[in-house]
C-alpha cells in the first residue's frame, strides 16, 4: 500500500502522529474513520496523489499515532483537539491553507475544523456522516440497535475496553462487515485487515477509540449545540457524500441536514455501504476529484 509515500511521526498538539505523506499538486489532507487508520485511503491515493500533495495521518488514539491520557471532560479526544493536531501537522508541513476529506470519525474532525479554523480550509468534503448532534437527538430505538456503539463505546472506562478485549479481531471483524453493505470483509484489502488488526489487538488503541467516542457523547455534542445556538454555520465550499445503503443514506436527505449547518454544500448517495472508499473507489474518487480539482 502507498507506493512511493513517505512515512513521519509528526508532532500534534499533545501527539506524535504517523502519517504516510506523497504527491504533487495542492494540499490534500485525509482522514480515516473506526475502527481503521489511513490505511483506509490506499484504494485512492495513488490516483489521488497525481493531482493533489496528499497527508493521510492515523488519528490519536489510532494506528501508529500516540495514545494521550484521556481527562474527565474528553476534551483530549474531542474533534476540536483532534483538528488542532491536523492543523499543527499541516504547519510544520508547509501547509497553512489546505483541503480536507474525512471518513466517518476523520469526517467529524473535518467538520469541526470547518467550524474552527475556516481561515486555515479551502475545501471540506465529509464522508457518511451528518453532524454530531443530529445523531444524538434523532436517536429512537431503531436507529439505537443500528448504531449501538455509540453508547456502547461511550460507557465510561473499563466496560467497552474490557469486553472487547476478550476477542478484538472478532469485534472488528463483525464491525467492518455489519457496516459493509456486502455484509462481508470482501472490500478490504489483505493488507488492510491486516494493518487494522495489528492496532485493533492492542488494548491501548481501543481505549483510545473509546475516548473518541466519549468524547462523541459528550464535548462534541456540546461543541455543535453551542455552534447551533450561536447561529453559526460552515463556510467552507463542503462536499457530502453517504452510501446509499448505509445508515445516513436511511433517514433525512443527508443533504438537507448539512444544508442546516453549512453555507454551501453539494454532492449525494455513492452504491456502497459505510466504507465508500473501499467499497466503491471509482465512484468515489470520481466526485473528489470534480469536487476538488
Amino acid at each position: 500500500m502507498f507506493e512511493d509515500f513517505d512515512t513521519r511521526v509528526i508532532p500534534g498538539e499533545g501527539a506524535e502522529i504517523f502519517c504516510r505523506i506523497g504527491g504533487e499538486g495542492p494540499p490534500l489532507l485525509l482522514l480515516h474513520g473506526y475502527p481503521e487508520t489511513g490505511a483506509m485511503w490506499a484504494p485512492i491515493a495513488g490516483r489521488l496523489a497525481e493531482r493533489f500533495s496528499l497527508v493521510v495521518p492515523d488519528l490519536r488514539g489510532y494506528g501508529r499515532s500516540s495514545v494521550p491520557k484521556n481527562d474527565p471532560d474528553n476534551r483530549a479526544y474531542s474533534k476540536r483537539q483532534m483538528g488542532r493536531d491536523m492543523a499543527a501537522v499541516m504547519t510544520l508541513l508547509g501547509h497553512e491553507r489546505f483541503a480536507v476529506a474525512g471518513h466517518d470519525r476523520g469526517a467529524r474532525v473535518a467538520y469541526r475544523m470547518g467550524f474552527d479554523m475556516p481561515e486555515r480550509l479551502t475545501k471540506l468534503a465529509v464522508l457518511d456522516i451528518v453532524p454530531v448532534a443530529e445523531v444524538w437527538e434523532a436517536m429512537d430505538a431503531a436507529e439505537a440497535m443500528a448504531i449501538y456503539h455509540w453508547p456502547f463505546l461511550a460507557q465510561p472506562h473499563p466496560l467497552p475496553e474490557t469486553l472487547i478485549g476478550a476477542d478484538p479481531a472478532y469485534y472488528l471483524r463483525h464491525t467492518l462487515a455489519s457496516w459493509a453493505g456486502s455484509r462481508s470483509l470482501n472490500a478490504f484489502a489483505p493488507e488492510a485487515l491486516a494493518e487494522y488488526a495489528e492496532h485493533f489487538s492492542k488494548p491501548e488503541h481501543v481505549h483510545g477509540a473509546c475516548n473518541d467516542y466519549r468524547a462523541g457523547a459528550t464535548i462534541d455534542w456540546r461543541l455543535d449545540r453551542e455552534d447551533r445556538k450561536a447561529g453559526r454555520k460552515i463556510a467552507v465550499p463542503m462536499l457530502a457524500l453517504w452510501g446509499a445503503g448505509g445508515i445516513p443514506g436511511k433517514g433525512e436527505n443527508p443533504l438537507e441536514i448539512w444544508r442546516r449547518w453549512a453555507d454551501e454544500v453539494s454532492g449525494g448517495p455513492i452504491e456502497a455501504g459505510h466504507f465508500l472508499v473501499e467499497e466503491a473507489p471509482d465512484a468515489t474518487l470520481a466526485a473528489m476529484l470534480a469536487f476538488f480539482g
